[in-house]
């Protein structure tokens, strides 16, 4: 037309505004309105509604603004609802509101477009009141009945304002014609809420309806699925999408790559990947949801890093969440180095202040231990809600760094900002981490106040904090009262009771699980066969873990593995255990090989030991562990030399040794000890008191075990070493510290030696004082000379 010399009208321009926006080319449409401003024709009320449009579209409320206040009396309802919808659809919700009670003022009666503006206005929990008058209004004035945008509009403003799925429903139920839309749209917000079975009742509802699914509803409803682990039935749903010729389509390709990897019996992303590679095409959305499938499956986080690596070399850009997702996989392979190169390219596209990018590198760090780092991840990020301080909180909690955990809970108090049951839970989990009871009671306490004694949560980190810190009754009592109890409920109270030794007692939990109908899990297992293990119940454990695919369908992994062989091996069958190993269908990996390694070195096997050690270097070489085991097994054997040579290795290969040491919670302070520890204030009177107890236990049987001093030195000396143990330094330190009626309770972040098993339970005869201990793999309760494990450990 240009190239003609004909000049474009009113109309042409208006037509070509028009198309800009509907295929949302806004950089042409603005091109458009400055040759319209150059042409020198006089604006229509029509051609500037259009413009208003446009701007709106593109986010640029200014423009759209200034054009509407240039308007003057040529404002007319449809600039009035585009204004509106403008700052409706960009988040300015109040000025949305005060330019619909200006147009009011000013006489013009809103139509079904500007209805719907104002609804979308109100869809958060703020306006959401005044959404309701809303509501009442579209009514009365029959608009409602009319348009079936403006029955959505109210669904969603239910759904979104406030969860109110109940209020959304009866629109739905009210609405005189619904479309496709519509049953999409509640079975969308249904599935989002947490109503997954709801929300596929109401597919099948449509599909009696006569209504053809689309994309979207077969994305939800899937979704629906996954949330409810039906995979028989999402198979189904797969089948269908197949047939209608949707499976290509991104949308529901995302939903299905997500449903096979949280249905999967077997933790594994086979199907995942099958739905991934299927996929023609491949956009950021679906490349996250197959790394995330990736993460969330367990033991796949380099396979997730290496799928991130070929997202990104395939030219598509990721976002937010595919940062999010492959900084958890670095922090589970505790990994921060690839970590922080994934991170500089966030920084280098403008996502690193992103929150959930921030609050992954937080987790990141913390889950390598590298608190400094996580603590800079957390000040620099610009702004702070509850869900970043709660990843510091729960870092600091995992990490044993108590004092931290309390400061910042104090922090986040004075912010205002609010504490939820997250941030609770962490603080239980660092109570427990260190046996901090008495701060763990200080918390308890607290949430009561804060009304949260019945959050399932809540409850599930109670009791493994009184589990953990050596009060199992207490943690026994508040399963008692949980109304509502879940998989992690259970395995919580059988993991407890099988961490103290109360086999009998944590195999009528599991019984009893299975009466109600509640499915376990792995982690369920895992605490089962532990409890078998702590008391040599040989034929009982075989019968659970021949269980576990038999009966409940659940794959055994190499943690499960490794309780079979600690159930054989602390028995004494250690070539049962061999054999065992022998015939698992996978290879056995460090963890098997070092559960062997410890139960040749207490049953003195030195030749089945090397060759656990052998196969633990072979997979890990830098494992100090393999090294301390193999080293402690020829050090009973009294095979100095070995020893040697062994610590030389070590030496060359900058191998350190984790160092022991014992703490106790007394008056809300947690007090360590390490080996011939001096550098407490009172250790004067410590030592004072170890030198009485020894005296005392002496009288009553106690001879000192020197094989568990090993050290190459004369037996006087082992004598003094085996009493400059951790353990017995905290228990003397708790005999003078607390009052006679209370339980010593202690803690070793290693396992306990042999002659300090013997020794405190010669002092809680002695003394006539309850001493509990919890050390690396269990507890041990002794009273009047007595354990609970019975010498069985």
């Amino acid at each position: 037309m240009t190239q003609q010399k004909a000049l474009p009208d009113l109309t042409t321009y208006s037509i070509l505004l028009k198309s800009c926006i509907r295929f949302r080319n806004f950089q042409l449409g603005k091109l458009v309105h400055r040759k319209l401003i150059q042409s020198g024709l006089g604006l229509d009320s029509v051609v500037l509604n259009t413009l208003i449009s446009l701007y709106s579209k593109c986010g640029d409320t200014e423009t759209a603004r200034s054009i509407f206040e240039g308007m003057g009396s040529r404002r007319d309802l449809v600039s009035w609802s585009a204004m509106v919808s403008c700052y409706a659809n960009n988040n300015m919700e109040w000025q949305a509101i005060c330019a619909f009670l200006d147009m009011l003022e000013l006489g013009f009666y809103p139509n079904e477009y500007c209805f719907t503006a104002m609804i979308r206005a109100c869809s958060n929990a703020k306006y959401s009141w005044i959404g309701e008058i809303i509501y009442g209004s579209v009514l009365k004035t029959g608009y409602f009945e009319a348009d079936i945008c403006v029955g959505c509009e109210l669904i969603d403003m239910f759904a979104k304002s406030s969860g109110d799925l109940g209020s959304a429903y009866k629109v739905f139920k009210k609405m005189p014609e619904r479309n496709l839309v519509t049953w999409t749209l509640m079975i969308t917000r249904f599935a989002q809420l947490g109503c997954a079975r709801d929300a596929i009742d109401m597919f099948l509802d449509m599909e009696l309806s006569g209504y053809a699914p689309d994309r979207f509803t077969y994305s939800s409803v899937l979704s629906a699925c996954t949330e409810l682990g039906l995979l028989a039935l999402g198979k189904q749903l797969h089948s269908r999408v197949i047939c209608f010729g949707l499976a290509l389509d991104v949308c529901v390709g995302c939903s299905l790559v997500n449903m096979y990897a949280k249905c999967a019996a077997d933790g594994l992303v086979d199907d995942s990947r099958k739905a991934f590679d299927r996929m023609p095409a491949h956009n950021v959305m679906s490349w996250t949801t197959i790394i995330t499938a990736y993460v969330q499956s367990r033991e796949c986080d380099k396979e997730a890093i290496e799928l991130f690596c070929r997202m990104i070399s395939g030219q598509i850009q990721p976002n937010q969440f595919s940062f999010s997702s492959v900084l958890k996989a670095c922090g589970n392979l505790t990994d921060p180095c690839i970590g922080e190169q994934v991170y500089a390219y966030a920084v280098k596209l403008g996502l690193a202040s992103v929150n959930c990018v921030g609050n992954s590198l937080i987790s990141m760090y913390a889950k390598s231990g590298r608190m400094e780092d996580a603590r800079k991840a957390f000040d620099i990020l610009f702004e702070k809600n509850l869900v970043p301080y709660n990843a510091i909180v729960d870092g600091y909690a995992k990490n044993m760094k108590s004092e931290e955990t309390f400061l910042l809970f104090n922090e986040i108090a004075d912010t205002g900002i609010g504490i939820n049951a997250f941030t609770f839970a962490s603080l239980l989990s660092g109570a427990a981490s260190i046996g901090a009871m008495g701060k763990g009671e200080q918390i308890h306490g607290r949430l009561l106040k804060e009304g949260f004694e019945s959050n399932q949560c809540i409850c599930n980190a109670l009791i493994s904090m009184y589990s953990r810190c050596g009060n199992i009754e207490s943690a026994f009592q508040v399963f008692d009262q949980m109304e509502d109890r879940n998989v992690i409920s259970w395995t919580s109270m059988i993991t407890g009771f099988a961490k103290h030794g109360f086999a009998a007692r944590a195999l009528e939990m599991f019984r009893k699980m299975l009466e109600t109908g509640t499915k376990p899990n792995e982690i369920t297992f895992v605490a089962v066969l532990s409890a078998c293990s702590h008391v040599g119940m040989i034929s009982e454990g075989r019968k659970h873990f021949n269980s576990m695919y038999e009966v409940h369908g659940i794959v055994p992994r190499m943690e499960h593995y490794a309780c079979m062989v600690d159930l054989l091996g602390r028995s004494g069958l250690l070539v049962e255990s061999m054999e065992f190993i022998n015939s698992m269908p996978v290879m056995a990996d460090a963890l098997v090989w070092r559960t062997l390694l410890g139960a040749c070195r207490v049953h003195g096997n030195t030749e089945l030991g090397k060759h656990a050690a052998e196969m633990i270097l072979e997979q890990e070489p830098d494992d100090p562990a393999a090294y301390i085991l193999l080293s402690n097994l020829h050090a009973s054997a009294g095979q100095w030399r070995d020893v040697a040579k062994i610590r030389k290795s070590m030496k060359e290969q900058n191998l350190i040794k984790e160092a022991g040491y014992s703490w106790i919670e007394v008056e809300n302070t947690v007090h360590r000890f390490h080996v011939g520890d001096t550098s407490h204030p009172q250790a004067w009177e410590i030592y004072r008191e170890l030198d009485q107890l020894a005296a005392k236990i002496k009288e009553i049987g106690y001879i000192p075990d020197t094989d568990f001093v090993l050290h190459d030195v004369e037996e006087e000396q082992k004598e003094q070493f085996l009493f400059q143990h951790s353990e017995k330094i905290a228990v003397a330190y708790g005999i003078i510290s607390t009052t006679p009626s209370k339980p010593i309770r202690i803690f070793k972040n290693l396992r306990v030696c042999g002659d300090c098993h013997t020794a405190l339970k010669y002092i809680s005869m002695a003394t006539e004082r309850e001493i509990v201990v919890r050390d690396s793999n269990r507890f041990h309760h002794m009273k009047n000379g007595v354990c609970s494990c019975n010498d069985y450990w």
